[in-house]
């Protein structure tokens, strides 16, 4: 668990790192799933869920890129302070789970189909021609 600290002139720094790093870092852990707290320096509280809403707050400010529409956030936020609350959160999360799930298994069906390509295959078995050329040695060269 890497544990990232918040310094009250907003600096960011990694403990495991011993380095100073900003959001584009922190997005970087998560994209390669990571796991990571924040901690404020100061207050020692764990501050992880606040720096995660201003990444995606920062990724949020173009339409093009927006994942969450207006429509959408408006509903997640009729269900705070509701008996649903913890359904949403829970349903939310699993579905998330499922989906990531999901296209993991489709990246690695549209893997196979592209290593199973019959270019691939042409290629490799030349290129295992050719190294089975280079280890025998030169042709015009009797063996001894």
């Amino acid at each position: 668990m890497i544990t990232i600290k918040k310094y009250p002139n907003r600096r960011l720094y990694d403990t495991a790192q011993s380095q100073y790093v900003n959001l584009d870092y922190i997005k970087q852990l998560i994209e390669q799933r990571e796991e990571f707290t924040v901690i404020d320096s100061k207050t020692k509280d764990d501050i992880t869920k606040t720096i995660l809403l201003q990444i995606i707050s920062e990724s949020e400010t173009s339409d093009g890129q927006s994942l969450l529409t207006n429509s959408l956030l408006k509903q997640l936020i009729r269900f705070y302070d509701t008996d649903m609350q913890l359904y949403v959160r829970q349903y939310l999360e699993q579905s998330l789970l499922q989906f990531i799930e999901q296209q993991d298994k489709m990246q690695g069906v549209m893997q196979n189909m592209m290593d199973s390509n019959p270019f691939s295959m042409f290629s490799k078995m030349m290129e295992k021609n050719m190294d089975m050329w280079k280890s025998s040695g030169d042709p015009k060269k009797p063996k001894e």
